[in-house]
């Protein structure tokens, strides 16, 4: 904690030495460099370049690795819900599946699927790095485990401001050693590999699928094909799900037969695609139930009410004393809006209507399974009435909803070149999303002036690049002894 509010203090000194004329330069310099390595986003068919904040955050070395270790935790432990859906009950209630989706997972999820099967996911949260207490400061939000935002996203803006940014700092602070971590492009692909020697299959073709002609969200597929065939040499395609044919039991995009896919589409989407546009859900069907699919059926849990499991103690049986200590330290209080009895952050058992009601100060309320920062209510920010038509809206309304622990939403500082030319340092909130994997971890920084940090609602990306501070800390000189 300490070594990293050193190492913050020196990155905020660096900046602040920073001349107007040198912080317009790299404000100029970051877009353009953001551009041409593919940093950007489709809104209805436009490219916009994902805007990038000037100062990284930086991590130390023991915080990456406890941040890997407590997200890996919970990603195995979110990867257990399949399963435990089918066996509990209770489960069922709390992330509870459409009979179309219930039955896609009757299905395709077999004895294979218990032994091993692939979710790649990202777990976003609050924290600290600052702090002297940053692992208590260390707070999961929500977890994204499917189409999840990042493989490309995450190195790419780590490299943009290795390139164009830390150059600068270094003339100012040559003994600030700070650079981007593990590249999660590789990691994502090892797991892929890793996963395909696992359950013994020969092929090593990959196939990204999603809507390929939407015009809408980051350009990550497109380009981490071409990553993949550069740099690997790799047959690696892009496709629409309606572009997948079968063809002896096997699926294939045009004349590549598809060994995994990594999909940006929930199971209910493609449900939907079928009843309303025809599409043959056959070839993905087939990648589910052969367990060649990223993420396997578990990402469609990634309800947010998935952590209500992790934070109910009724389903502490199905965990180790170790993951228990993880969630008790580190997961939000979590629980689906309904009108029953639960129990409270303290194990209490209560009114969950009531205590929603008694609690807006503490409480945030957000739909349970939509994205993007869509009608997030945070409990202290809205007046009494606006809370009471909330809580309303969540008990009658078509969507379901959970409450959540508040968590404290960080807030950095970071230098803005404005309009008019001038340079200011203005605060952003800021949330982290932790990318697990079995090799490592990587940190999706992503910074806004609203509290709801979203890069659709136009958010900026912040680099979390990892340092190490040259000057050793030192405490006062001991009085020496007579």
């Amino acid at each position: 904690g300490l070594k990293g509010l050193s190492l913050d203090s020196r990155l905020r000194q660096v900046f602040s030495l920073m001349s107007p004329e040198r912080l317009k330069d790299l404000a100029a310099r970051v877009p353009d460099e953001a551009r041409e390595q593919g940093l950007v986003y489709l809104r209805e068919g436009k490219v916009e370049v994902i805007n990038v904040l000037l100062r990284p955050a930086g991590v130390m070395p023991d915080q990456l690795a406890y941040f890997h270790v407590v997200s890996l935790a919970i990603l195995n432990a979110l990867k257990r819900l399949p399963d435990l859906y089918i066996q509990d009950f209770a489960v069922r209630s709390v992330v509870p599946l459409s009979p179309d989706e219930e039955k896609w997972l009757w299905d395709t999820w077999g004895p294979s699927h218990r032994e091993s099967h692939p979710v790649f996911g990202r777990l976003d949260a609050m924290v600290e790095f600052t702090s002297p207490m940053w692992k208590d400061s260390l707070n999961f939000v929500e977890s994204n485990l499917c189409g999840v935002g990042g493989i490309h996203l995450i190195p790419t803006c780590e490299r943009v401001v290795e390139k164009v940014v830390v150059p600068a700092m270094k003339e100012l602070a040559p003994e600030v050693d700070i650079g981007g971590s593990l590249d999660l492009r590789e990691m994502f692909l090892q797991e892929i590999l890793d996963h395909l020697e696992n359950i013994g299959h020969a092929g090593r073709n990959l196939c990204f699928i999603e809507p390929k002609y939407a015009g809408d969200g980051p350009n990550e597929q497109a380009v981490l094909t071409e990553y993949y065939r550069k740099n690997h040499g790799l047959t690696v395609v892009h496709a629409d799900p309606a572009e997948l044919y079968v063809k002896k039991g096997e699926v294939w995009y045009e004349d590549t037969r598809v060994d995994v896919g990594y999909r940006d589409y929930e199971v209910r989407d493609l449900i939907e695609l079928e009843k309303d546009e025809g599409l043959d859900i056959k070839p993905m069907k087939i990648l589910f139930r052969e367990n060649r699919m990223v993420s396997s059926m578990a990402g469609d849990f990634d309800h947010k009410s998935c952590l209500e499991v992790l934070t109910d103690p009724q389903f502490a049986k199905y965990y180790s004393a170790d993951e228990r200590r993880y969630f008790r330290r580190h997961v939000l209080w979590t629980r689906l809006v309904g009108d029953r009895r639960t129990t409270n952050p303290e194990g209490e058992s209560i009114d969950l209507v009531e205590y929603i009601r008694q609690n807006q100060d503490q409480l945030v309320l957000k739909p349970n399974r939509s994205y993007g920062g869509d009608r997030v209510i945070i409990g202290p920010s809205v007046g009494e009435g606006e809370w009471a038509s909330a809580i309303e809206e969540a008990l009658t309304g078509e969507d379901p909803f959970v409450a959540q622990r508040l968590a404290r939403i960080s807030v950095t500082e970071f230098p803005v070149v404005a309009l008019d030319g001038s340079v200011r340092f203005e605060p952003f909130y800021t949330v982290m999303g932790f990318a697990p994997t079995k090799y490592g971890v990587a940190i999706l920084g992503r910074a806004s002036q609203k509290q709801v940090v979203n890069v659709a609602q136009r958010g900026g990306m912040c680099a979390v690049l990892v340092g190490k501070y040259a000057y050793q800390l030192r405490g006062p000189a001991a009085t020496p002894v007579a």
